[in-house]
């Protein structure tokens, strides 16, 4: 009975046995000179000057998140597409549920806003409770200007 394990359990010590080898050997046999410029993270050939003041909208992930999502369903279709007359009704059932769940996902973004970027978000946002004295230079905050050249314009 265990005698039909034994493959994958072999498999499993070759993987254990392969991967303490591999870090044992890099410890051995990498050469150590640790300097700045090794220890830094590495920030595409830019170095940082300052820490980021800002991070992410989650509006980013959520785009990223049903992004993925629907090419999760579209691998799924492909397979049926293939073999959707040995599937039947079944088949078709489970996909309709499947595709049901995706696209109520994607409404629920929709109806949040998720997708409205640029003069529809804002025209979206406009309500007559807005104060005339806000403009952009006063609410726009402009990031990543340190030591760029400004007009006289802009001084002012």
């Amino acid at each position: 009975m265990l005698g039909q394990y034994l493959p994958v359990f072999a498999l499993l010590v070759l993987a254990a046995l392969f991967a303490s080898l591999s870090f044992g050997a890099s410890r051995l046999l990498a050469p150590r000179r640790p300097n700045d410029k090794k220890s830094a993270p590495y920030e595409c050939g830019i170095i940082p000057a300052t820490e980021t003041s800002e991070r992410f909208p989650v509006r980013f992930f959520l785009i990223a998140m049903i992004f993925i999502v629907f090419d999760i369903e579209i691998i799924f279709f492909y397979p049926y597409a293939i073999v959707h007359r040995g599937l039947g009704l079944y088949g078709l059932v489970a996909l309709l549920i499947f595709t049901a769940a995706v696209f109520e996902s994607f409404v629920y973004l929709v109806s949040n806003g998720a997708l409205d970027w640029g003069p529809i978000k804002k025209l979206r946002l406009m309500s007559p409770a807005v104060s005339a004295e806000r403009t952009t230079t006063s609410t726009v905050r402009k990031v990543g200007l340190e030591g760029r050249y400004s007009s006289p314009e802009e001084a002012a």
